[in-house]
């Protein structure tokens, strides 16, 4: 079984890995700006990149089905501790249910409150709920929250990752890194 990850599975990871960054960054930023034509404009453009998460998202868990993951080296797995693997695996899913979930609730949020998502400004989507307002206020926190629980597992992921390759020293890194990656 191979030991590195292959480059659609690798290419899949920095791309949601960027975009996801990029939106928690943008949606925190144009949270703090007054009504404005540019807040709408951001607003739209936060919506299309939570949607092309969402896809990404979709897509590369239909490829980890089709593609198993490599499993952990055996020096990996030797030298982590039990609750250490648990994490690991915790924290994956949690990455992969949250960048579902975010999406999913800020597209929720956005049809109970009377804004409709358009992908790319073209392409209408069904709103998920119909218009109610007092839902809209009920959902709108839980936007926040689930997408700061994602900001903080990525936090927890890159730091983790950060601890194998500088601290470890073991090579887990590189199994996700773009070069000499194999299709």
């Amino acid at each position: 079984m191979p030991q590195r990850y292959g480059l659609v599975a690798i290419g899949l990871h920095w791309l949601l890995a960027a975009a996801v960054l990029c939106l928690l960054a943008l949606g925190w930023y144009m949270t703090g700006l007054p009504f404005s034509p540019q807040r709408l404009k951001l607003y739209n453009w936060h919506k299309w990149a939570g949607t092309a998460v969402l896809g990404l998202t979709a897509l590369r868990l239909a490829w980890r089905l089709v593609r198993r993951p490599p499993p952990l080296p055996p020096q990996v797995l030797r030298a982590m501790p039990a609750w250490q693997q648990r994490a690991h695996h915790a924290v994956h899913g949690l990455l992969y249910a949250l960048c579902l979930a975010v999406p999913l609730v800020g597209w929720a949020y956005s049809s109970a409150a009377g804004f409709p998502v358009v992908f790319l400004g073209l392409l209408p989507l069904p709103d998920l709920l119909p218009v109610n307002k007092a839902l809209a206020e009920a959902i709108k926190p839980w936007h926040a929250i689930t997408a700061y629980t994602l900001a903080a597992l990525v936090a927890a992921h890159v730091g983790a990752a950060l601890k194998h390759h500088w601290v470890d020293r073991d090579g887990l890194l590189a199994r996700m890194w773009p070069s000499g990656a194999r299709a």
